[in-house]
């Protein structure tokens, strides 16, 4: 079986619709999943809740992986990470006349 992962010039890599970040999210929590399912199996809990555990949060982090993909697209994360660290408002404490006198300019030249 081979995989095809499509990179064209200047686009961002994809594979099986996954588009830029939401492949690493993908991989990364397709591990992570892994992890804990050995680690849960190491400890001695029962194989078949180990199993269960294993497909269930796997399916859960494909649909939710692709469900990203599709709603907010490419550089949707992004953005909305960049939207929460930008203020809502901004604090103006300078009083309305101040804000309208010219400065003077104090610059003496010594020629």
């Amino acid at each position: 079986m081979q995989y095809t992962i499509n990179k064209g010039i200047g686009c961002s890599v994809e594979f099986k619709g996954l588009k830029a970040q939401y492949l690493f999210i993908f991989a990364g929590g397709l591990l992570a999943v892994f992890i804990l399912f050995v680690i849960l199996y190491m400890i001695g809990i029962e194989q078949w809740v180990c199993i269960l555990f294993g497909v269930v949060s796997a399916s859960l982090l494909v649909w939710g992986t692709f469900h990203l993909n599709a709603r907010y697209g490419e550089y949707g994360l992004m953005k909305l990470a960049a939207a929460r660290r930008h203020p809502r408002y901004l604090i103006h404490r300078k009083s309305v006349n101040h804000m309208f006198v010219k400065p003077q300019n104090n610059r003496s030249c010594a020629m």
